[in-house]
């Protein structure tokens, strides 16, 4: 078992299915028990509907799965889990710290580790959705390098803000080159092939 020892008297754990999903079925429950107008699209499925979407799922291959307990004197006290998208990029699906254990810090460690084994298996892009409002998330985010890259709306849990975080940094300097937030330096004009006269004008601000 991967453990990571925290200097709070916390360990994150890198778990398996089996360790991992009687926890997160139990807690995650209690934590998000308040969400009642979730839209879980396997109720509305038939007993056909279903088995496709399994049979489709299985086409899907084996991709990465990370789920990671967050652990005081082992008692489970919240967790992670996420899994790789495309061949470039990993979704944190699901994190949560129980309330008793909150405004300790423990996001912000679970962010950096996630961050850091995604990065290490070598996806280029790590992304999460999060209701608009969900302040107690987004801003640590923002604030740890990830950046909004959508709104979308989705019948199963309403009006999404989309944040992406990039590893390497042409990536991210690219998304501030495509928004406005910059001008294209030397690097980025090679890139996208253009072709600049003044190259003082690139770096006025």
């Amino acid at each position: 078992m991967n453990v990571e020892k925290l200097s709070s008297g916390y360990e994150l754990r890198v778990m398996s299915k089996d360790d991992f999903h009687p926890l997160f079925q139990t807690h995650g429950r209690r934590v998000f028990s308040d969400e009642t107008q979730v839209f879980h699209l396997i109720e509305a499925l038939s007993p056909i509907e279903i088995k496709k979407t399994e049979l489709l799922n299985e086409k899907l291959g084996t991709p990465y799965i990370l789920r990671i307990g967050v652990f005081k004197d082992d008692e489970f006290v919240g967790w992670h889990m996420g899994r790789q998208e495309t061949a470039t990029s990993f979704y944190m699906v699901n994190s949560a710290i129980l309330p008793a254990h909150q405004r300790k810090g423990l996001y912000g460690e679970l962010l950096k580790r996630v961050v850091a084994l995604a990065t290490q298996e070598g996806f280029q892009a790590i992304t999460s959705r999060h209701r608009c409002t969900n302040n107690a998330v987004i801003i640590p985010k923002l604030k740890f390098g990830f950046v909004i890259t959508g709104i979308e709306v989705l019948d199963l849990s309403g009006t999404l803000v989309q944040l992406s975080y990039f590893p390497h940094p042409t990536r991210r300097k690219m998304v501030d080159y495509r928004v406005g937030h910059i001008k294209p330096d030397p690097q980025i004009a090679q890139l996208l092939g253009l072709h600049t006269t003044n190259k003082s004008e690139e770096f006025d601000n």
